[in-house]
């Protein structure tokens, strides 16, 4: 058997913008063969709420790729509220938002930067730096590497900072803040909930839940500064309160997970203008089900393109649906038990093979195997417990040349 240290972090593929990015050029040495990290295994970064909860961090796993087993590796403690995680396009670098409202003094919440370890995958803190609104709790790297985007939830707002050749990051370069509100109690005003680029580094689109709308920005990412598009978004329909939202891997597509209606919204995407039109709306839990305390949280393609996963808080379930390619429009698979209390987030390995949902009300992230033909998910038995997991990022381990 080869030792780790034989091997590298390595670009396998970005399974979704702004979802993640798997890295290049971070050795692994003998350090991590301590730990039994080997080529067929992806390191798993887990973000938590740390506030209220048993968590100290961000957790540290490992998955095998050929059996679905993951196993807690460490933690890096002290960090507060690191709920929602991105990994730089360079494999080296990790950010995480702050999901807090008083942050050094101020009604914001902040970003922190991170340096992965070429040895066994830890962190080693950089620097942090006001996120411009209270509770962030979504951000994504540019594909050039050097700004990050973040959205503020309780803030209402978007911001964009820079990022140095070190990986620190500087003072925000752009903030703006979202006006307006829609029909029930709670979307008085706004309350941006995420933030994702498309395939071409060009157009930023913030899920605003208080707003009911898709709103989308023009991105320069040589001044790494966010405007309005001439199209600025388009509106869900009213009580909706659009969550996350995600690209299709053909650019031609885009779906946004409705928080409060429990629905999934398709849309078409006009790369070259920044432009969505509406396709179908469709239910992401049985019509016969009582609605009363549930709700969505997590969107996801399946890096072939052909599925799409959506997570159901309260009723515990993650709804699969099929994609048809040439129209975009959703068909439902099935609506599987996630086996635990409250899935939050959720993540697809980049090979399309396990799909892991976190369980934030019962702490455990549990493991599914995909059906290729058909996307219907399978629990392997395997899960790991991680205090209130909010968020799980993938790093991914390959030869060396």
């Amino acid at each position: 058997m080869q030792h780790a240290n034989d091997y590298k972090l390595s670009v396998v593929t970005a399974v979704l913008i702004g979802c993640v990015v798997l890295g290049s050029g971070v050795g692994i040495s003998s350090s991590a063969a301590a730990e039994g990290v080997s080529p067929n295994e992806l390191l798993v970064y887990v973000g938590t709420y740390t506030r209220g909860t048993k968590s100290t961090g961000i957790y540290r796993c490992k998955l095998n790729l050929n059996t679905g087993e993951l196993q807690q590796l460490g933690v890096t403690s002290d960090v507060d509220n690191p709920s929602f995680l991105t990994i730089h396009p360079s494999g080296k670098l990790l950010y995480c938002v702050n999901e807090v409202g008083d942050f050094d003094g101020t009604s914001s919440g902040a970003v922190s930067a991170f340096a992965i370890s070429s040895d066994d995958g830890s962190l080693r803190f950089l620097n942090q730096q006001s996120s411009g609104g209270a509770a962030p709790c979504h951000l994504v790297v540019d594909q050039t590497g050097r700004h990050i985007l973040v959205a503020n939830y309780s803030g209402g707002s978007v911001a964009s900072l820079p990022i140095d050749p070190a990986g620190k990051l500087g003072e925000i370069t752009t903030l703006i803040q979202h006006q307006g509100s829609s029909v029930t109690p709670r979307q008085q005003g706004p309350h941006a909930h995420s933030i994702n680029l498309d395939s071409a580094n060009r157009y930023a689109v913030a899920a605003d839940l208080g707003l009911d709308k898709l709103l989308v920005y023009q991105f320069d990412a040589q001044q790494g500064t966010l405007s309005a598009n001439a199209t600025p978004g388009i509106a869900i329909t009213p009580g909706s309160g659009p969550r996350h939202f995600t690209f299709h891997p053909n650019g031609r597509f885009g779906y946004v997970i409705n928080e409060m209606a429990l629905t999934v919204t398709a849309l078409a995407y006009n790369a070259q203008r920044g432009v969505f039109s509406t396709l179908q709306t469709i239910g992401t839990v049985p019509d016969d089900v009582d609605r009363a305390g549930l709700s969505t949280a997590e969107i996801r393609v399946h890096p072939s393109g052909k599925f799409l996963y959506g997570s159901n808080r309260g009723h515990d379930s993650i709804a699969v649906f099929r994609i048809t390619p040439e129209s975009g429009r959703l068909a439902l698979v099935e609506i599987e038990p996630t086996q635990g209390k409250t899935p939050r987030n959720f993540f697809i390995d980049p090979t399309g093979t396990f799909l892991l949902a976190e369980n934030q009300s019962s702490g455990t992230i549990v493991v599914f195997r995909i059906d290729q033909e058909s996307g219907a998910l399978t629990a392997t038995g395997h899960s790991v417990a991680v205090p209130a997991p909010v968020c799980v990022r993938m790093l991914a381990l390959a030869p060396r040349p």
